[in-house]
């Protein structure tokens, strides 16, 4: 008898696997994008691809009596670029695992 493996996709794994799948197509399409901004002429396809919305967060103090630091500030860029990486990083795991 053949086993059944259940449905091909991603709800079989982990939200580790999710993230790691996340970060990786997140610095491939960063890569890629830093790469295009160094070799594209200058023009509206290179603003295009190259252009990105970027959030920041903190610096956020944290005073504890014996100890004082700061956190931050955390800066995400999010690009065209970017989002095509993750989706690219996303079927190669599915294909994969």
């Amino acid at each position: 008898m053949a086993s059944f493996r259940g449905p091909r996709g991603s709800s079989k794994h982990r939200p580790g696997f999710h993230a790691l799948v996340l970060t990786a197509g997140y610095i491939a399409g960063g890569t890629i994008q830093a790469i295009l901004r160094l070799l594209l002429p200058a023009g509206r396809p290179k603003d295009f691809l190259t252009a990105g919305v970027s959030t920041s967060i903190g610096p956020l103090p944290i005073n504890l009596v014996l100890l004082n630091f700061s956190l931050g500030p955390v800066i995400v860029e999010v690009s065209l670029l970017a989002v095509l990486g993750v989706i690219i990083a996303y079927l190669i795991a599915r294909s994969l695992f």
